[in-house]
C-alpha cells in the first residue's frame, strides 16, 4: 500500500472510531445540557465549546503535557500497563474525541431543546419509562440533529491537523493522517501529490456539506443552517 493510501485509510479509521465514541458520549451529555436547569450547565457548555475557539496547537500542547510520561494521564496509563498515548493511534483518538466534541454535542443539544414537551408528556401518560421515552420518542424526533452530529464529527475529524500533528507526530502507517501527508508534500515541494490529496479533501468536504443541507432540508429538522 502506498504512503498516500495508508494516510487515507488511517484517516478514515480515525474518523470512524472518533465518531462512534462521540455519539455514545455526546448524546447523554447533550440531553442533559438541553433539559437540565442545573447551574453547571452553562460552564460545562462553555468547556464543550472551547475547541471551537482555541488554536488546535494550544489544545494539542496541553494534551501532550497531560499524556506525557510525567503527566497525570501518562502516569495513569503507565500504571495500568497501557504505556503512553502520545505518538500512537490511541492518542490520536483521544485528541480527536476532545477536539471534535462540540461538533457532536451542539447539533444534538439544539435538536433536544426543540422537542415538544407534549410528545414527552404523552409518552409518560402511556407509562413509558424514561429509557423507553428516550429511545422510542426522543431519538426518532431528534434524527436530523443526530445526522448532523454524525456527519460533522466525521468530516471535522477528517480535516484535523494541528491537534493530530502535536499528539501523533508523523509516523507512516501509525499516526500520519491525510492532513499531515499534505503538509509533508508541501514541505518537500511535491505540489502535484499535494494537489491530488488536497483536491480530494475539498471535493469530500463539499459533497458532505451539500448532502447534509439537502437531507436536513427534506427532514425539516434541526441541523446545519445556512
Amino acid at each position: 500500500m502506498s504512503a498516500e493510501w495508508q494516510a487515507i485509510w488511517l484517516t478514515l479509521k480515525l474518523a470512524t472510531v472518533t465518531t462512534a465514541i462521540l455519539l455514545i458520549v455526546a448524546t447523554p451529555l447533550a440531553w442533559w445540557l438541553a433539559r437540565s436547569r442545573h447551574w453547571l450547565c452553562q460552564p460545562l457548555a462553555a468547556v464543550v465549546a472551547m475547541p471551537l475557539v482555541l488554536p488546535p496547537t494550544v489544545l494539542g500542547f496541553y494534551l501532550l503535557i497531560l499524556m506525557a510520561p510525567s503527566g497525570p494521564v501518562g502516569q495513569l496509563t503507565q500504571s495500568l500497563g497501557l504505556g503512553t498515548l502520545p505518538f500512537t493511534f490511541e492518542g490520536l483518538v483521544v485528541a480527536s474525541v476532545i477536539y471534535s466534541l462540540p461538533f457532536a454535542v451542539q447539533p444534538l443539544q439544539a435538536a433536544f431543546s426543540g422537542l415538544s414537551e407534549r410528545m414527552l408528556e404523552a409518552a409518560s401518560t402511556l407509562r413509558a419509562s424514561p429509557l423507553d421515552r428516550f429511545f422510542s420518542v426522543v431519538l426518532p424526533l431528534a434524527r436530523p440533529g443526530l445526522l448532523t452530529a454524525t456527519v460533522l464529527t466525521f468530516a471535522h475529524t477528517i480535516g484535523e491537523f494541528g491537534v493530530v500533528l502535536m499528539i501523533g507526530g508523523n509516523i507512516p502507517g501509525e499516526t500520519k493522517v491525510l492532513s499531515v501527508a499534505i503538509y509533508d508534500h508541501v514541505e518537500t515541494l511535491e505540489y502535484a501529490r499535494a494537489h491530488w490529496l488536497a483536491g480530494g479533501m475539498v471535493a469530500f468536504a463539499f459533497l458532505v456539506l451539500l448532502s447534509l443541507y439537502l437531507i436536513n432540508g427534506r427532514l425539516g429538522g434541526h441541523g446545519l443552517k445556512p
